[in-house]
């Protein structure tokens, strides 16, 4: 898969706890093209990530457009911000797993966890992840059961 630093998204809600805090800097360094909205944290002082994941998929699950959570494994934040109804958050280590949640599920939050993945890898799927579109189709209703409640 090839990345570039041409993306669509020009605004990006972003968020950390103190295991993601470096690599959400250096995401943010990388690429200012994006209109990075930082909703935290401002250091790297030890924080809860459920509190940082609620800040970026609140906004999302309102509508706003798409967000970017890192934390030391990316799995805290993805469990947490999934508990949301419009949020589609996913879990991503390498661009083909970037391409297919954005293709097949529609992911609009994308999880990284620093401490499983190099910077520079992390750069590519963000870019991935953004320059990918939902591909609608037989996937459409498949979204939208998972929006619904569990009874």
């Amino acid at each position: 898969m090839s990345s570039s630093k041409t993306t669509l998204k020009k605004k990006l809600l972003i968020a950390s706890d103190h295991g993601g805090f470096h690599l959400k800097k250096y995401l943010i360094e990388q690429r200012p093209d994006i209109e990075w909205i930082d909703l935290g944290p401002a250091s790297d002082d030890r924080v809860d990530y459920p509190d940082f994941a609620d800040l970026v998929a609140g906004r999302v699950n309102a509508g706003e457009d798409m967000g970017v959570l890192v934390c030391g494994s990316g799995q805290g934040m993805a469990i947490r911000a999934n508990k949301y109804p419009q949020v589609r958050a996913a879990l991503c280590w390498n661009e083909e797993l970037a391409q297919l949640s954005r293709g097949h599920n529609n992911a609009n939050i994308l999880c990284l966890g620093e401490r499983v993945i190099e910077k520079d890898m992390a750069l590519k799927i963000l870019d991935v992840f953004l320059s990918s579109e939902f591909e609608g189709g037989r996937h459409s209703d498949r979204v939208q059961k998972i929006s619904q409640p569990v009874e």
